[in-house]
């Protein structure tokens, strides 16, 4: 994983064209509501990542009256460009060469990040949770990202075949063949998230309890099936074939699964403050970090959106010491409010209606 050294904006969002430079460790970028700061963080995600993570719908970035959108990031390794102009195909480039996605490139670095409104991944939809999980896994092991994948598609074949049999036009003879694909690769899968989630649960509970999480934090993976091989799974799945048939899909498997953040045994999901369900998320994405600096060797650059403005001055020191192993950029509208904002090292940036004021790295 390689360090960011800049990032290139052209009609992203509020910017119209600009290149910001970040430091080796901690970058502020600091400015008004409304300045531009978490374009410049969606900038700069987008460009690692190929994607928003703000929107599903990504014609929002192209700045107003423009046709099409740039991002290009410059690692250590490498200059990543996404180029996105709305009804086409994304463009992707690594030292421009084109490639089918930016994972192909080598050191590509890793990016979490936390919003204020990623508070979905906290109190929404299960589904949100296991796509967090299998980027995690993917993350720590890249080359397992083909097991969801196969069982995805293993899933939507089954359930296509459900449907042709209810309608009268498929045999029940071609389940079984089915049922022993999807739950080979099931298995595999809920047995990667399983592991993922079990080196997540220590450094989860102890960073709630350090950030201030009100009783005891817990992380716990729930996966739909227990069964502990394929043959179990599948006969699971035969088990189920008369309920599947009645709803019209598979019903049972890794697609069901959750992971869930709880408080004192009670799920933070229902039962949490809003303000507790943020420092289980910052809690989550910390220790994410620090299993990948274990695992991968070095931890994921990491952008932190408006996070210091409901923690408490003992609490806002602590999240800046957890940063300092590492790359990271938070946004705020007060320097105060970042301790060590002004310590040697740490870099600067104040922006104000999609332009850099100032950049400066405190000496």
């Amino acid at each position: 994983m390689s360090t960011v050294l800049r990032v290139r904006l052209r009609d992203f969002r509020t910017y119209a064209s600009q290149e910001v430079a970040l430091g080796p460790g901690l970058t502020v970028v600091h400015g008004r509501n409304g300045a531009g700061k978490t374009n410049l963080l969606e900038g700069l995600y987008f460009g690692c990542t190929g994607r928003s993570c703000r929107t599903s719908n990504e014609r929002e970035v192209v700045r107003f009256d423009a046709q099409a959108a740039r991002v290009e990031v410059d690692t250590a390794a490498s200059t990543l460009a996404v180029g996105f102009q709305p009804g086409q195909p994304k463009r992707f480039t690594v030292d421009g060469a084109s490639v089918e996605k930016l994972s192909d490139a080598p050191g590509r670095p890793l990016v979490a990040v936390f919003l204020p409104d990623r508070l979905e991944l906290v109190k929404g939809a299960p589904a949100l949770r296991r796509a967090h999980l299998d980027q995690v896994v993917a993350a720590l092991w890249p080359t397992r990202t083909a097991t969801r994948r196969a069982y995805a598609q293993a899933l939507a074949q089954r359930n296509a075949l459900i449907a042709r049999i209810r309608s009268g036009r498929g045999s029940r003879t071609a389940l079984p063949a089915w049922d022993a694909e999807l739950a080979g690769h099931g298995i595999a899968l809920r047995d990667d998230r399983a592991r993922t989630a079990e080196l997540l649960k220590t450094p989860f509970l102890r960073l709630a309890d350090e950030l201030g999480l009100n009783g005891q934090g817990e992380l716990r993976y729930r996966p739909r099936t227990r069964a502990e091989t394929p043959e179990a799974f599948a006969a699971e799945l035969a088990d189920r074939v008369e309920s599947d048939l009645d709803r019209g899909f598979t019903g049972h498997g890794p697609h069901r699964d959750d992971l869930v953040m709880l408080r004192d045994g009670r799920e933070l999901r229902a039962y949490g403050s809003q303000g507790e369900q943020r420092l289980a998320l910052l809690a989550l994405l910390l220790a994410e970090r620090s299993v990948l600096a274990q695992e991968r060797g070095a931890p994921p650059l990491l952008l932190l959106d408006d996070v210091m403005s409901e923690l408490d001055t003992d609490r806002r020191s602590l999240l800046v010491e957890r940063l300092s192993d590492g790359q990271s950029l938070i946004t705020t509208t007060d320097l105060a409010h970042v301790p060590g904002a002004d310590r040697p090292g740490v870099a600067r940036i104040a922006v104000n209606a999609g332009a850099v004021l100032q950049e400066a790295v405190a000496a």
